[in-house]
């Protein structure tokens, strides 16, 4: 039996379209893809982000190890779909992405490391500093550079990987805080790549202005991505 024919074991889809999802689970990126003016292409981006969430959900709602590769190994084989010209699995973030894909020209081997990334979430053992480091890279850093391809092709989209994965630490250090120190040289990489990055393709990191920085309400983080977006400054 296939993965795919697993149904127990896959992640079901959302009752709500994908941007209310997004907007639920990732508030951050959710509000910096209100800086896309382009419809279609604020669709392209959404599928990243819900790609990503998909991933990150996999250790998460596993009860064991085993299930949680089950759930990524589900996803693989999703991008073997998109990729291999084959019918793509009626959930709502593969559709999207196959789209998204077939409109921007991703690359299998991006969307394979945010896979790759999730495993080592599977290994209850506490990262390292440099474990942690790929890690961020991995996941958010990929997010934001595939972000960044999606709004300008024509950008040099690696510059987003720092503001990305600045952001990824960010959303650790309530729990760890003693990341600060590396996420503090994280930010500020960041802040220098990002200046590099095309107008267009700023959104993909604005949404670091807001890590290791809580806001206290809703309209003060919309303020802060706002002020950025305007300084071309995270």
């Amino acid at each position: 039996m296939s993965m795919s024919q697993m149904s127990e074991d896959a992640p079901g889809p959302e009752l709500e379209d994908l941007d209310a999802l997004i907007r639920r689970v990732d508030p951050d990126r959710w509000l910096s893809s209100r800086f896309i003016g382009n419809a279609e292409t604020r669709a392209d981006v959404i599928a990243v982000y819900a790609f990503d969430y998909e991933l990150a959900r996999a250790p998460k709602v596993a009860s064991n190890a085993l299930l949680g590769e089950m759930r990524l190994t589900w996803w693989r084989e999703a991008l073997e779909e998109i990729f291999g010209d084959r019918p793509v699995r009626q959930h709502p973030a593969a559709q999207a992405l196959a789209r998204a894909a077939a409109r921007r020209g991703l690359k299998r081997e991006s969307l394979e490391t945010l896979i790759d990334a999730r495993y080592r979430e599977l290994d209850p053992a506490p990262m390292s500093e440099a474990e942690m480091l790929d890690w961020a890279r991995d996941t958010g850093g990929v997010a934001a550079e595939l972000a960044a391809q999606v709004l300008d092709p024509a950008t040099e989209a690696r510059m987003a990987l720092a503001g990305g994965s600045a952001w990824a630490l960010g959303k650790r250090l309530a729990e760890t805080p003693e990341l600060r120190p590396t996420f503090l040289k994280v930010i500020h990489a960041a802040r220098s790549a990002s200046r590099t990055l095309s107008v267009a393709a700023f959104p993909a990191v604005v949404h670091a202005a807001l890590a290791g920085r809580p806001a206290s309400n809703d309209f003060a983080r919309r303020l802060r991505l706002t002020i950025a977006v305007a300084r071309g400054k995270i």
